[in-house]
């Protein structure tokens, strides 16, 4: 299965790509018969339809990561031209609510100090509810709206979470689930998860239904939140410490008692 970001070359110099105002056509269904980051239906919509397509070459490239695959050579070789322009391309262009940013790991930020700064960003995030919390993946897509979402589409959400969440959610639930145990992670591991799923929303510049800029803040400051359904806790440096406990009912009075 072709993945996002698909692009064929014709060996001359010429690149072959959907870009932002086709990827919505095809998604919308205005332009059937189409796939955004397919290398055949990319050759057929330049042109270069059934045995034509041969006369392409077929390249992969994820922008977060950059990582360039070679996916089929069928004419002049020009992988190296094609890296190349791939590193250049402006994707705003190819999907606009896409963020390019550095992949963050909280756990190698030296955080600083808990503050009454990050304790209102988690009080922030204690009052998205723990019913939107449990749903983020979907209350994503259903904030994103069927237009924007078709816009981006299952092939570049996929990409950016395996970016995201692969390389980065993984050592996080682990870091989270050895500092606090068997007995813990039970009731946490969800909330962990959610943090993760908060931070990948941060790579598309969407309108969200709920605000998750509270829980990515954190992440950007080195501290991964997690609760057991009683006790928030704030987790920060290599091996995950809690640097920070408290109780749910007391970070709802927060603001009321440091008035």
């Amino acid at each position: 299965m072709c993945k996002f970001f698909s692009f064929d070359s014709d060996g001359k110099g010429n690149f072959y790509y959907f870009d932002w105002k086709l990827r919505k056509q095809i998604l919308s269904g205005k332009l059937q018969d189409y796939e955004p980051n397919s290398h055949t239906s990319i050759a057929d919509y330049f042109g270069f339809k059934a045995e034509k397509e041969d006369e392409l070459n077929k390249y992969e490239y994820n922008p977060l990561t950059k990582d360039f695959v070679i996916d089929q050579i069928n004419t002049t070789n020009d992988s190296k031209q094609a890296e190349k322009w791939a590193n250049r391309l402006d994707f705003s262009k190819v999907v606009k609510p896409l963020i390019l940013k550095p992949i963050i790991y909280p756990f190698k930020i030296k955080a600083k100090k808990v503050t009454k700064v990050e304790i209102k960003l988690l009080q922030k995030w204690n009052s998205v509810g723990d019913s939107v919390r449990d749903s983020v993946w979907n209350s994503v897509r259903d904030s994103v709206g069927n237009s924007v979402w078709n816009s981006v589409g299952d092939s570049v959400w996929n990409s950016v979470w395996n970016s995201v969440g692969d390389s980065v959610g993984d050592s996080v639930g682990n870091s989270v689930w050895n500092s606090v145990g068997d007995s813990v992670w039970n009731s946490v591991g969800n909330s962990v998860g959610d943090s993760v799923r908060a931070y990948v929303s941060g790579f598309f510049k969407i309108k969200y239904k709920y605000s998750y800029k509270s829980c990515i803040k954190l992440w950007e400051k080195g501290f991964v939140p997690s609760f057991d359904g009683k006790i928030w806790r704030l987790h920060a440096g290599e091996k995950a410490e809690i640097v920070f406990e408290i109780s749910q009912k007391e970070l709802k009075n927060y603001n009321k008692e440091t008035k």
